[in-house]
Formats: structure tokens, C-alpha cells, sequence
């Protein structure tokens, strides 16, 4: 089943205890936590003491998405502040094989985030490391942008190129997504879909979130000859 990973870059940071506790409730198994260093993408987020006390505060699962320069420096603090999944991206990593596995000893699960210009076939010798992939379908920086439209294809060719090696790994979307375009996404192959502004900007979060999870629940994953050959 296709997982709905609430992303607290659109929470209320003055009430975030609140709104990971209205997630829990709703059913969330998973947070998405957008750490960005103003150098990688023109923007500041959140750094590793919001981590530490997320992690001391809940018992879902914490996706850390590191949008920043040399991941290669910092990715072992976010597993230590409490990272269960730790994507970095392919375009900052200085040695993405050696990162991969590093995150993986560690104790996290090693995930690769690969902007909407890097075409997927980059990731072909990478995989193998990976437990997810993170398909940007929005330039990294912001939320609430407009998703991009050609980013279902990316994950048909991804999909069909992790099934080309047999491998077992996770699709993440992250960017844009909410109920209009959460069941083409999970049709197209996408195991978890990153949604922020659709869940904590609308008039109920709860309600959002159940939404988008009946959507994705009740769409069906392209298999077999309607994947998109790489």
C-alpha cells in the first residue's frame, strides 16, 4: 500500500507538537522533514535540534530529506538526531556509493533525491544501494509550487528501471502532489507520496490527509507492459 508522508515544511512551526499529533491521529505512518542549507536551494529550513526533538516526540517514522551541499558532511548527525530514512541528493553528494552505504551501517535507510533536470538513467549504477528514491517533481527550494508535468513519466522510466535489475526499492514524489493527482501518481508506481501544502494549508488536516490516503489506496500500480521501457 502506498504510504502518504505529511511534510512539515507546510506545518505551523508555532504549533508543530500539535500538527504531528493531528497526523498521528489522522493515521500518518511517516513525516517528511525538508532540512535545506541556503546554499544547495535558495532557502533555510530546519536543522538537526527540530529533528532531535521530533524524534523524542513521536514514534513515526522520520524521512529526513537532506537538500543540501556536501551531505557527505552532515549525514550521519541527522541519523544520530533520529532519521529513519535519509535521502541525499544525487547532484551534492561528493561520493554518492560510499554515502549510501555509510547511511546505510549507520542505521537509517539510504535514499537518493534527484532533481526534475537530472534524467533517471544517472541513477542506473546507484540503485543497488538504495532502500528509496525521492522524484523531485518540483525544483527543490519551496513549497507549494506547481507540480511539473512530466514527472509521472520519470517515474514510469524509474520504476521499470528498478524492475530491470529486480531490485526491491521505494519510489517517493515529493512536490506539488494533493488529492487531484495522488492516484495517478500511486497508478504510475510511486510507493509514498510527499505532500505538504494540500495537507496543513487546507481547512483540516486530518481530513486531508484521510483523503489523500483513501485516493492512494484505492488507485492501482501500473505493472508489467504499461511501464514506460528505459
Amino acid at each position: 500500500m502506498a504510504l502518504i508522508a505529511p511534510s512539515l515544511l507546510s506545518a505551523d512551526f508555532l504549533n508543530l507538537g500539535q500538527d504531528v499529533r493531528n497526523m498521528e491521529e489522522a493515521g500518518a505512518e511517516i513525516l517528511h522533514v525538508d532540512v535545506m542549507d541556503g546554499h544547495f536551494v535558495p532557502n533555510l529550513t530546519i536543522g538537526l535540534p527540530v529533528v532531535e526533538v521530533l524524534r523524542s516526540s513521536t514514534d513515526l517514522l522520520l524521512d529526513v530529506h537532506l537538500m543540501i551541499s556536501n551531505p557527505d558532511q552532515m549525514a550521519e548527525a541527522f541519523i544520530d538526531a533520529g532519521a529513519d530514512y535519509l535521502s541525499v541528493h544525487y547532484e551534492a553528494a561528493n561520493n554518492l556509493d560510499r554515502l549510501l552505504e555509510t547511511i546505510r551501517e549507520k542505521g537509517a535507510q539510504p535514499g537518493v533525491a534527484f532533481n526534475p533536470d537530472t534524467p533517471v538513467l544517472v541513477l542506473k549504477e546507484v540503485l543497488k544501494r538504495c532502500h528509496h528514491v525521492v522524484v523531485m517533481s518540483v525544483h527543490p527550494g519551496f513549497g507549494g509550487q506547481n507540480f511539473i508535468a512530466n514527472s509521472f513519466q520519470k517515474v514510469r522510466k524509474l520504476r521499470s528501471l528498478i524492475d530491470s535489475q529486480s531490485l526491491n526499492i521505494k519510489i517517493e514524489i515529493d512536490g506539488g502532489m494533493g488529492p487531484d493527482n495522488t492516484e495517478e501518481a500511486v497508478r504510475s508506481g510511486v510507493d509514498i507520496v510527499v505532500t505538504g501544502s494540500a495537507i496543513f494549508h487546507s481547512s483540516s488536516s486530518k481530513e486531508s490527509f484521510q483523503q489523500m490516503e483513501r485516493l492512494a489506496e484505492g488507485a492501482v500500480v501500473l505493472k508489467g507492459n504499461d511501464a514506460i521501457s528505459v
